[in-house]
């Protein structure tokens, strides 16, 4: 803890919030050609942004289980929408994957993009503050606001330097989101018209108070919302702009889209959908469950017959965000608990894997697996790190990806043990599909020539690589300083639900 920054009141959320923008605005006024200067202006700026989530981390008390460093705000008094932001178990670590990854994204950018280099990064940095944003906002109007202005920016990073199908790719993405944003801010405007205050915590209060809504007003504002969450997830069947976007997406924003952006969808039903509409979350309960399933097993049989890696990997996260949805209506600690952590582990996991990918397909243009093979004997460092992403990915004990996978699988056995025996299903197939890649992908015979000369990492690609390992060893090795966290937050919306 470091308390003396409380009694100076610094606003640390809007730091990290705003700290982006800033540096996007600054790089306005730098001359488009002087591209070292603006690399380095972004990364010094998503340091420092790492720097203020770090000391949110040091102000957030884990034994408490409400809002902490709340800051608010009069915006438009007249309509009551008020600058409210705060963070609590749900958001905490979510707000932390998004300043942890973002460093490395611009890291790994460095001599990839070579068009429009100043455009690009603002486009990151505005997409960075959207993130944020919307992790910590307490006001409906503005967390729509923030969860609107994330679609421009990665609407342009697919649509401008993406591959040859980047238009159709950034065109579905943003008419499928835009569609669902829209059904989700008509239910905002009704709550607002039914409770008079667009304050998420003074709206959850007057519904559960003097403002009840009824089952068929529930129902369908439970839908809208759902909706909106469900296609930013993705959850199947409202999941097939994903893949065509992180095909053409250029690496950083696949880790970008993979790494944090999905967890929005997951987030926004944690925050919003399930606790304002608790009655229409439980009659529906078995519905979105059976649609995650689907959803974990259609993934992952996707992802078995893919012969390109970064459609395999999205595919995967169909499957991998399956598994959260079907937690987040559990309501039990330990099914929320892995929920939220496996957001953060597939987070690591999969951005790391797009990171990699962007390594080999630099140096060799492509990415169908019928083209690699046998690579491990010419690039040992890169196969050492691409496994430790991998088995990550599948759960392997001592990594990251075990223990939000055992903790959200027991979690729902214990509630529906049916659900539970077809969602391990998953597992095993998320097996299948990553080992039968690393066998066609590192080794085998060495049949291309081009194989022969490849490069290996090189110094700046481990700098970007090796804290994704570090965090993903400390999670498997010793997860209990995130799970304190995050489990007094669950406690209390575990209750919140129950009664």
């Amino acid at each position: 803890m470091i308390p003396e920054f409380d009694s100076f009141n610094l606003p640390i959320l809007s730091l990290i919030v705003l700290t982006p923008a800033l540096v996007a605005l600054v790089l306005c006024l730098v001359d488009r050609n002087n591209r070292a200067l603006i690399r380095q202006l972004a990364l010094m700026g998503s340091f420092l942004t790492l720097l203020f989530s770090l000391l949110m981390v040091a102000n957030f008390d884990s034994n408490l289980g409400t809002m902490q460093l709340e800051e608010q705000h009069s915006w438009i008094e007249s309509l009551g929408i008020s600058y409210h932001l705060g963070v609590d178990g749900i958001s905490i670590l979510l707000v932390l994957l998004t300043c942890f990854t973002m460093p490395f994204v611009f890291l790994s950018t460095w001599a990839a993009i070579g068009d429009r280099v100043k455009e690009f990064h603002i486009a990151l940095l505005l997409l960075q503050t959207g993130m944020v944003g919307a992790f910590v906002s307490l006001d409906l109007i503005l967390f729509y606001l923030y969860y609107e202005a994330m679609l421009i920016p990665m609407y342009l990073i697919i649509g401008i330097w993406g591959g040859k199908e980047r238009i159709y790719a950034a065109l579905k993405f943003f008419i499928f989101t835009m569609v669902g944003s829209l059904l989700m801010f008509l239910g905002i405007l009704y709550l607002y018209n039914h409770a008079g205050t667009f304050d998420l915590p003074v709206l959850m209060e007057r519904l559960r108070t003097t403002h009840p809504l009824g089952s068929d007003q529930q129902l369908w504002l439970f839908l809208a919302f759902t909706l909106s969450f469900a296609i930013k997830v993705p959850l199947f069947p409202l999941h097939t702009w994903l893949p065509d976007a992180h095909v053409q997406a250029p690496t950083a924003g696949s880790v970008v889209l993979a790494g944090v952006l999905l967890k929005m969808g997951t987030y926004g039903l944690l925050r919003f959908a399930i606790p304002l509409f608790p009655e229409a979350a439980f009659d529906l309960q078995s519905m979105m469950a059976w649609l995650a399933i689907i959803g974990i097993v259609f993934g992952a049989c996707m992802a078995l017959v893919q012969n390109d890696i970064k459609k395999l990997i999205a595919y995967s996260s169909v499957s991998h965000l399956g598994f959260v949805v079907l937690a987040c209506f559990i309501p039990n600690l330990e099914a929320l608990t892995g929920a939220i952590l496996q957001m953060v582990n597939h987070g690591l996991s999969t951005g790391m894997l797009f990171l990699m990918i962007g390594i080999i397909y630099e140096r060799r243009h492509t990415r169908e697996l019928a083209d690699y093979g046998g690579i491990c004997k010419v690039v040992p460092i890169f196969t050492i790190f691409f496994l430790l992403a991998v088995l990550s990915s599948i759960g392997l004990p001592g990594l990251n990806g075990f223990v939000g996978e055992f903790l959200l699988l027991y979690g729902v056995f214990s509630s529906v043990p049916l659900w539970g025996c077809l969602a391990t299903t998953g597992v095993l197939l998320g097996a299948l599909y990553m080992l039968n890649m690393v066998k066609k992908f590192l080794f085998g015979p060495l049949v291309h020539e081009e194989n022969h000369h490849i490069e290996d990492l090189n110094t700046r690609e481990l700098i970007y690589l090796i804290p994704f390992v570090v965090m993903m060893v400390w999670l498997g090795l010793y997860p209990a300083p995130f799970i304190k966290m995050v489990q007094p937050t669950l406690t209390l919306y575990v209750e919140m639900l129950q009664n």
